[in-house]
């Protein structure tokens, strides 16, 4: 039978988000219905919301879930109801990388994650009227009040730690996180450099802190977050309204050398561009921040031949069954302070953590059920 709940439903592109009543499809072998306790609410959301992606609209979004499992389907063995979860993206399980441990670069990630709106067999998971809306996004389709999920997002989580603390770690923060673990991976005396103190970023500064990097500079065209960034591990920061050089304010910090690894949230090209030039020799700059589909960058070929290495990211190369729990231990412990982040909202008063997101009064809202 299928399952009442209501969900926080985009009829088009660019519409706001409604509350609607809609029905859950009963879980298959591998899927799990769990109770929202809290959501965060992410940059990705708003771009598809807004019409900029291909999915089927209109549908139910939302991919940082956070809630107590209810029911489980019969093949599914990791997790029970009544066990708390957090909620990350899906992968197949069967792939090259999946099986390497690299489950964020699956082979059908895109489909199954971001713009298919169906599981992989092309059924729906949610309808409403008798019609099926577009769902399954990140294998949640959390803004709602109980979500359908693929057993591979769900993470088992420690029952003590408050979910709304923690439903950001499904994907920006374990995106921030990972840039810096992952692929920097600092050494003694490194820089790392922060390109953008949004949620991502400041995870990244967090994370960077947790290193033996030395210098941990974040830019920003934010004095707030600037000062935020200060609290939370940045050694330096940059104001990018002051017309300041990137590579030369580096090299001044790091005795000329300039960058050992940096990482680019701002979706802005010319950031990208400024951080590359700004690399020291077989320094390495993420790329984490997404431009609309088919965005370009123009690179000096000669200036990447002193080793410099420039690397795409998606979700931090996270295996999220190993690194959530070490995150959500990090957490709990007071050594990721992920509150100074985090503003909550009631699930109802959604759009109101849109515009606040949108025009940077928030940076990670979590909407609470």
């Amino acid at each position: 039978m299928s399952i009442p709940t209501r969900a926080a439903v985009v009829e088009s592109g660019g519409s706001p988000f409604t509350l609607s009543d809609v029905e859950l499809d009963e879980p298959g072998p591998h899927e799990a219905v769990v109770r929202m306790v809290a959501t965060g609410l992410c940059h990705t959301d708003l771009g598809v919301a807004s019409g900029a992606l291909p999915f089927p609209l209109p549908g139910v979004l939302g991919h940082e879930g956070a809630g107590v499992v209810e029911a489980v389907g019969a093949a599914v063995t990791g997790v029970a109801p009544g066990d708390h979860v957090v909620l990350s993206f899906t992968s197949c399980g069967g792939c090259r990388d999946c099986r390497g441990g690299h489950p964020a670069y699956c082979a059908t990630w895109l489909p199954l994650n971001l713009i298919g709106g169906r599981r992989a067999d092309g059924t729906g998971t949610i309808s409403r009227a008798g019609e099926d809306l577009g769902g399954h996004f990140f294998g949640q389709s959390s803004f709602a009040e109980r979500a359908l999920v693929d057993e591979r997002s769900l993470v088992k989580v420690d029952p003590e730690v408050p979910l709304a603390s923690i439903a950001p770690l499904g994907c920006g923060v374990q995106t921030g996180v990972g840039a810096v673990w992952n692929v920097l991976k600092p050494v003694t005396g490194s820089t790392v450099v922060v390109l953008g103190a949004g949620a991502v970023g400041l995870s990244a500064v967090m994370a960077a802190a947790l290193t033996p990097a030395t210098d941990i500079v974040a830019v920003d065209r934010v004095a707030e977050r600037l000062s935020l960034a200060g609290e939370l591990g940045a050694t330096h920061t940059i104001d990018a309204t002051t017309g300041t050089d990137l590579a030369a304010a580096l090299a001044d910090i790091t005795g000329g050398r300039g960058a050992d690894g940096v990482v680019e949230t701002t979706g802005n090209v010319g950031v990208l561009r400024r951080g590359v030039d700004a690399l020291a020799a077989r320094g390495t700059l993420v790329v984490v921040g997404a431009p609309p589909f088919g965005t370009e960058v123009a690179l000096d070929v000669n200036g990447l031949l002193g080793g410099k290495r420039v690397v795409g990211l998606t979700l931090g190369d996270a295996e999220t069954q190993t690194s959530i729990p070490a995150l959500v231990r990090l957490v709990k412990e007071g050594r990721l302070p992920l509150h100074r982040l985090i503003s909550t909202y009631p699930f109802t008063d959604i759009d109101r953590a849109v515009r606040d997101m949108s025009a940077g009064k928030a940076i990670k809202p979590v909407l609470t059920f």
